[in-house]
């Protein structure tokens, strides 16, 4: 399917809108990196901004978990390198909460 064309003030709209997005989710990383915000906090919100997240990006954001610790933990909880938050399955979901339960 082709792309729609798009006027110029549309474009910059779009533009406008995906470093907002993008913005929002660095700015909750963050503040899940420093303990500002927990896993279940995050995990409830049920908006775009936290269901296009990858799973991968959401746990290295965990403090003390980097990149080799994430896919251990990934494969651990059978959650495929690409999955996003949005396409958790229930039993994914509630494996990842039970895991990270104790750093509350």
């Amino acid at each position: 399917m082709a792309l729609p064309a798009l006027t110029l003030s549309q474009r910059a709209a779009a533009l406008e809108k995906a470093l907002a997005v993008r913005r929002e989710r660095a700015d909750l990383m963050a503040a899940l990196k420093s303990g500002d915000l927990t896993l279940p906090t995050l995990l409830a919100r049920e908006d775009d901004v936290v269901g296009k997240l990858r799973v991968r990006r959401l746990l290295e954001s965990l403090p003390g978990i980097g990149t080799i610790r994430a896919g251990q933990l990934l494969t651990d909880l059978e959650i495929s390198e690409k999955r996003r938050v949005q396409g958790l399955g229930a039993k994914q979901r509630a494996r990842l909460l039970t895991l990270f339960r104790t750093t509350d």
